[in-house]
């Protein structure tokens, strides 16, 4: 086959364009630190890039949910100790108002504080989170106690965040009728056992007074027992916030190993490929350059 100064320019443009072509490659990479800038690059690990990020991404989700649940979960817990703390001083009011020394005047004085901290079991009882009612059920946009009456309004719906795969939730709510003990009726028997003891001191009856103070404990142990509940809900959020915290470190490690170049490897590939370069436009110099004129001077 006869060779013509025609073929050695067109090989010698092909590799030329071939070599800088991966010297493009290469700078590209290095400068990106990725190495797949398009599907065609690498289809395989292009699929499993587009699952991880899925999977990153729903993983983000669930732990927004998680920081969600847990802040509900505080708020109602912070809840829950102002109500303990507000039994705890009615019991102790109550067993003062029981001694048959007081007057009068002495059980009035312990009535209208007594009054005073119902007031302020129905605030607790109607704390918001985010402008919805956390003891009001799926109803979180009514409000679940008033002043004027011992009813709740809500419901016993119970809100439930997704914190994982597979369906996996955890109900965050607690609703008012558990935590204000409501009856059959819809009545709150915390609020009507405050009612009755003001009543009692009011009238200056001692002994009824001393009957009520096991009522109250009674109270006092229910809310005891939700806080518990709500305490191990929340010792189990914590688990499922760092099991998200490990499921995160490890999507972004694979989705690094699966994309991120090796450095070292790509500034020697990027040497050997400039070097074949300034090669390829060294040998085209000396294949192009002749001409017949050359040998005609």
């Amino acid at each position: 086959m006869r060779i013509t100064d025609n073929m050695l320019i067109t090989n010698f443009l092909n590799n030329y364009n071939n070599n800088l072509e991966r010297l493009q490659k290469n700078q590209n990479m290095l400068s990106t630190g990725k190495r797949i800038s398009r599907p065609s690059d690498d289809p395989v690990a292009v699929a499993t890039s587009l699952r991880i990020r899925t999977d990153m991404a729903r993983n983000d989700a669930y732990t927004k949910n998680a920081d969600d649940a847990k802040s509900w979960l505080d708020i109602t817990d912070t809840a829950l100790s102002q109500l303990n703390d507000l039994l705890q001083r009615t019991r102790e009011l109550a067993v003062e108002g029981s001694n048959g020394t007081l007057t009068q005047t002495d059980m009035q004085k312990i009535a209208n504080e007594i009054e005073q901290l119902k007031a302020q079991m129905i605030q607790v009882g109607n704390t918001q989170y985010n402008g919805r009612y956390i003891f009001a059920g799926f109803k979180t946009t009514t409000q679940p106690f008033s002043e004027t009456k011992n009813s709740y309004s809500g419901d016993n719906g119970v809100i439930e965040f997704e914190v994982g795969a597979g369906g996996n939730k955890i109900a965050v709510n607690v609703t008012g009728d558990k935590v204000f003990n409501v009856d059959s009726t819809g009545i709150s028997q915390l609020l009507t056992v405050m009612d009755k003891l003001k009543n009692a001191l009011d009238s200056g009856d001692h002994q009824a007074v001393s009957n009520l103070i096991a009522d109250v404990d009674k109270q006092l142990e229910n809310v005891l027992a939700v806080r518990a509940d709500v305490g191990a809900k929340s010792n189990r959020l914590d688990l499922i916030q760092n099991r998200l915290q490990d499921d995160n470190y490890n999507f972004t490690a694979l989705l690094s190993k699966n994309e991120d170049v090796d450095l070292a490897q790509v500034i020697t590939n990027l040497q050997m490929d400039e070097n074949v370069y300034r090669a390829s436009l060294a040998a085209g110099a000396r294949i192009i350059q002749p001409s017949l004129i050359d040998f005609l001077r």
